[in-house]
């Protein structure tokens, strides 16, 4: 039988990512591991994009709930897997229950939550010594004696033009991609104007000029729609349109890409493209984009990072000041 591990992965876009560099400390230890990950259902494609990844197993628990019986129940269909080792990623007390349900042998996690009975292999997190996630994560594998790997997503020349077929785009041209959305509130959103703005100088004025595409969740469809129509139509909003397998695909295939601290900037890192990364409310210094080619365009205002959902302040100046220009000059400097 391989040696078979289970990682119990977190629940948001980035922060999955932010996993990804464990999973490659784990394959370089044991390359004949075969690495499951539960994760919920949505994250299967970005999964997929995972080397690492032998097979996903979805998690149906929504973010919060706790359902004993149901991840009882999960664990112990799960015993006939023969995992070996179990890795935890969350900190919460019910993220560990699938894994002893299992009876998984070594299950590695950090301390906390009175995971004591739940979690045989713990270890302590030192926040001052690792500020980043993406180093407790890998760290987990461990001591982190080189520097930690960058994430690195795949997507290939056919995939990228089975999205622009699907979605009715043309195949050859190298937009520029917009991720306006921001899950965590309106403080790590760019104002649409800017926006807006910054499409009228890449689509009209650049050198070549770019067609700028809008990507996201259906969610992010009216900010996206407003940026189209600031924009005079410069912005084609695909928000909504485009599942997250289509948009790894079309961010693989952009000349550059404009986000938020969104899940959608971590893809972008992890495609290794030219990236202007902008932060408001929130700060690089815990999950920053992990690539060469990302530029972390910030104020560093006084009163930031608040990491509030909406300015306490009223006035939201860590994005509202944060002109076209700046944002403009980060690109021009990866080109």
């Amino acid at each position: 039988m391989p040696y078979r591990i289970l990682i119990v992965a977190p629940s948001w876009i980035g922060d999955t990512i932010m996993m990804q560099p464990l999973l490659m400390r784990l394959k370089a230890r044991e390359p004949d591991a075969e690495i499951h990950v539960l994760a919920p259902a949505w994250s299967a494609p970005l999964l997929s994009r995972m080397p690492e990844v032998a097979a996903s197993i979805e998690n149906p628990f929504a973010h919060g709930k706790f359902d004993w019986a149901g991840r009882r129940a999960l664990g112990r269909r799960l015993t006939t897997a023969d995992f070996s080792q179990a890795y935890v990623l969350p900190n919460s007390w019910k993220s560990a229950l699938v894994p002893f349900f299992a009876k998984i042998p070594k299950r590695t996690g950090y301390t906390g939550e009175a995971r004591v009975i739940l979690l045989n292999d713990r270890h302590t997190l030192d926040e001052a010594a690792m500020p980043r996630l993406v180093d407790r994560y890998a760290a987990l594998a461990g001591p982190l004696d080189s520097p930690t790997p960058n994430p690195h997503l795949t997507s290939t020349p056919e995939q990228q033009r089975a999205a622009r077929a699907a979605l009715g785009l043309p195949q050859d041209i190298a937009p520029i991609i917009f991720c306006p959305g921001a899950e965590y509130g309106p403080a790590k959103r760019w104002p649409a104007g800017h926006f807006a703005a910054l499409a009228k100088r890449v689509s009209r004025g650049g050198t070549p000029p770019s067609p700028v595409w809008a990507v996201g969740s259906a969610k992010d469809a009216p900010i996206a729609e407003e940026i189209s129509r600031l924009s005079d139509g410069a912005v084609v909003n695909l928000c909504g349109r485009s599942n997250l397998e289509q948009a790894i695909d079309l961010i693989a295939g952009a000349h550059a890409v404009v986000s938020n601290d969104s899940g959608l900037m971590h893809v972008a890192a992890a495609l290794d493209r030219p990236l202007a990364a902008l932060y408001g409310s929130s700060s690089p210094a815990y999950t920053p984009p992990l690539s060469p080619h990302a530029k972390i365009v910030s104020l560093n205002l006084e009163c930031s990072p608040c990491f509030k959902r909406e300015c306490p302040l009223g006035h939201l100046n860590c994005l509202n000041q944060l002109q076209p220009e700046r944002v403009l000059a980060a690109l021009a400097n990866d080109a």
